[in-house]
């Protein structure tokens, strides 16, 4: 809202300063400070309110030290977090951008699932909450819109140089042309927009893959029938990273850290995808008007810190599924945007092992009671956060250490545009 006023008062009034608005970098920093004041100051609000609604956590005794202390701390904390970001990014954002309004809908969609979870837990005293498989459905629904949106949207393109889209027989949108010497009109630069399922593949030079070859069979047809293995892959990518987000949350700032540390990796990521001159510099995909993400990131990262300050040991509130099924589901979504899902499973490390670690402990327990008539366990406990509780670590030691590690894992992430 902010955004098209300031527009207004610059196109229409040549206001001096109101241009200010136009800088990504400006918008990004007001963003994120925004974010960071709603989560912390009306955080508070918030938790007063639940704890006096006595909106509590039930926790089930698992045999872990500590844990029959949390009970009754307020939970649906995620709703701070929802807030923090939607706020800013109303004001902030281009409400005409496809990438902003893909991942305000991402925000309200995935944190709407969790709500209606916490509130049959909460509310209707119901353990097991909503049924997987609604959660399931929301998460396929949201992987299929943005699988879709990617693909048939003419606002989501890539740019790339005139002879390499021929050379390739991508699809061109559109073909623009863009001085080299400005003192010579007639030395000039031809970059096309092109519509095609493209992401980047980390390690590897020319690091472009477009999924249409994983269709060989079908020549020049594979650009019609791509769909058909992109969107499953979203769908795969969406719920692979909402289940992790979900599972690390068992912790006291856990998930919360972990998330801030990603979405501030993905903001980077954004930014540079989005500018054309550190696009060219490191020879990555640039994405034409997906600057917005960036501005969406900083209220993402943000409203986590925020929220990390009442929810770091011990926790004042929860985030319950409000807040982790939307981070899963956002993150997610935001890497698939700006064409970096494969690098989830190195930046989403955590995510990525707390998932592993639950599948490989229900797979090895229903292999071995078949096999011997007894189930063993290869952890102690799963997700892999409660085997080290179990092995006697302090959670507040167990969660900084999975924060160096998520710390490491991005670090990683940002080599990769550079180490081919």
């Amino acid at each position: 809202m902010l955004y098209h006023l300031f527009e207004w008062l610059e196109t229409a009034h040549e206001i001096k300063g109101a241009s200010l608005f136009q800088f990504i970098t400006f918008r990004a920093g007001v963003a994120a400070i925004l974010s960071l004041i709603i989560s912390i100051i009306f955080g508070g609000k918030i938790i007063r309110f639940l704890r006096k609604q006595q909106v509590g956590e039930t926790v089930r005794d698992l045999g872990l030290k500590g844990q029959k202390e949390k009970e009754g701390t307020p939970t649906m904390g995620g709703v701070i977090i929802v807030l923090a970001i939607m706020i800013p990014c109303l004001l902030l954002n281009d409400l005409t951008n496809t990438y902003a309004l893909l991942m305000l809908f991402a925000t309200i969609w995935m944190a709407g699932i969790g709500f209606l979870d916490d509130y049959i837990k909460v509310f209707k005293k119901d353990k097991k909450g909503l049924h997987g498989k609604f959660k399931v459905l929301g998460q396929v629904v949201l992987g299929a819109i943005v699988g879709i949106v990617m693909l048939y949207s003419q606002d989501i393109v890539v740019r790339m140089d005139v002879e390499v889209a021929f050379d390739n027989n991508y699809t061109i949108t559109e073909i623009l042309e863009r001085p080299i010497d400005e003192t010579d009109p007639s030395k000039v630069k031809e970059w096309a927009y092109i519509k095609e399922a493209l992401t980047t593949v980390p390690f590897l030079k020319n690091n472009e893959l477009n999924y249409c070859r994983f269709l060989p069979f079908l020549g020049k047809d594979a650009k019609k029938y791509v769909g058909f293995l992109f969107i499953p892959l979203i769908i795969v990518v969406v719920s692979a990273v909402s289940n992790g987000a979900n599972l690390t949350d068992g912790l006291d700032g856990l998930a919360t850290g972990v998330s801030a540390i990603v979405s501030g990796t993905l903001c980077i990521l954004a930014y540079v995808s989005s500018n054309t001159v550190f696009a060219d510099y490191l020879n990555i995909l640039y994405l034409p008007y997906s600057e917005e993400l960036v501005i969406y990131s900083a209220c993402l990262v943000g409203g986590c810190v925020g929220f990390l300050w009442h929810n770091a040991y011990p926790a004042r509130v929860f985030m319950g599924d409000t807040g982790s099924l939307m981070l899963g589901g956002v993150i997610a979504t935001l890497a698939i945007l700006i064409r970096k899902e494969l690098m989830i499973p190195l930046l989403c490390g955590i995510f990525l092992a707390e998932n592993l670690s639950v599948m490989l402990q229900v797979s090895y327990f229903k292999y071995t009671k078949n096999k011997y008539g007894e189930g063993r366990r290869i952890l102690l406990m799963s997700p892999l956060h409660h085997h080290y509780q179990k092995k006697g670590m302090h959670e507040a030691k167990i969660v900084s250490r999975f924060w160096i590690v998520c710390v490491l894992l991005a670090i990683l992430t940002m080599i990769t545009l550079k180490i081919r």
